[in-house]
């Protein structure tokens, strides 16, 4: 009889990932704290990278390296923050709707529809744009309440597949809350949906804040990577050859969402079933007297004694 094991998922991505993340969060940590104030204009414009100023200097004799570290700051805030806003908003449209069923669910699922209809971006920029004062909180509200429905969608056809689980169905007739169905019988099952769905709602979330500060939407008297890069293109950056002012925040965009991504990708390893990798232990491949078990040796018979009278 043929035996099969599964075999765990590749854990190089999972490291590779946990480190780039790592390393960027830990310097959006301690970085500041290492570094002159970002907005001290009494160094020279435009100074190369040197010993002084390991990343050189902007236009206006800010310290690329100290603005690098508070923008990294400030983009982690507003991506986890929006994240958390998605996620809570995906939980009420998504799970919920999928676990109620009948009306609950249709006008649920109705308001998830009109936001999927709806154009992200336009809509964000709307309502920046009625904002006076744009902080780094409100952006990151806004893209929150921008970017849950996709998420409530796939919670939602996975909460409707829960709730009719034999565990879901006894829990029903032994008189269960809806409260505790869903927050011990049903979420559990979901926590890697909901960790890949966070993870990408914060790489939406960065890349939306450097988006909407590159047309000038962007937080009021904050530092992010999105208003670094801003600051370069209003600065002339390019065309002065001072790259070490733009190229710095967009390579820790990318890097950052690389790294959120490979984590990303080991978790719908786990998650989804054909990404894992099933192995017979009898394999084809191998040569059949190679697998088969050596034969036992043929032990000789004993000779009988003969009986006399």
């Amino acid at each position: 009889m043929a035996e099969y094991r599964i075999l765990p998922p590749r854990s190089e991505k999972l490291l590779a990932g946990l480190f780039i993340t790592g390393g960027i969060v830990l310097f959006a940590v301690v970085a500041p704290f290492l570094v002159q104030d970002p907005r001290f204009s009494g160094n020279d414009a435009f100074l190369p990278p040197s010993a002084d100023h390991l990343l050189g200097t902007t236009k206006l004799g800010y310290d690329v390296l100290a603005q690098l570290a508070h923008g990294a700051r400030g983009s982690l805030l507003v991506g986890l923050a929006a994240a958390a806003i998605a996620i809570a908003l995906s939980l009420i449209f998504g799970i919920f709707a999928g676990y109620a069923g009948g009306w609950t669910d249709e006008v649920l699922t109705m308001v998830t529809n009109i936001m999927l209809v709806i154009p992200g971006l336009p809509l964000v920029m709307v309502i920046a744009v009625y904002a006076q004062s744009r902080s780094l909180w409100l952006v990151a509200f806004i893209l929150g309440i921008t970017g849950w429905a996709g998420s409530a969608v796939v919670l939602r056809s996975q909460a409707r597949s829960l709730r009719s689980r034999d565990y879901v169905e006894a829990s029903q007739v032994a008189g269960e809350r809806t409260w505790r169905i869903l927050l011990v019988e049903i979420l559990p099952n979901l926590l890697p949906l909901l960790a890949a769905q966070f993870l990408f709602a914060v790489v939406f979330a960065i890349l939306g804040e450097a988006g909407l500060s590159f047309i000038g939407l962007g937080p009021n008297g904050s530092i992010t990577w999105g208003t670094m890069i801003t600051e370069a293109y209003g600065g002339n950056a390019m065309s002065a050859g001072a790259w070490w002012w733009f190229v710095p925040p967009g390579l820790l965009i990318a890097v950052f969402g690389a790294g959120l991504s490979l984590v990303n990708f080991s978790i719908d390893e786990v998650v989804n079933p054909k990404l894992r990798v099933v192995a017979e232990t009898g394999d084809r491949r191998r040569a059949p007297e190679a697998a088969a078990p050596a034969a036992a040796p043929v032990q000789p018979a004993e000779p009988k004694a003969e009986v006399t009278a």
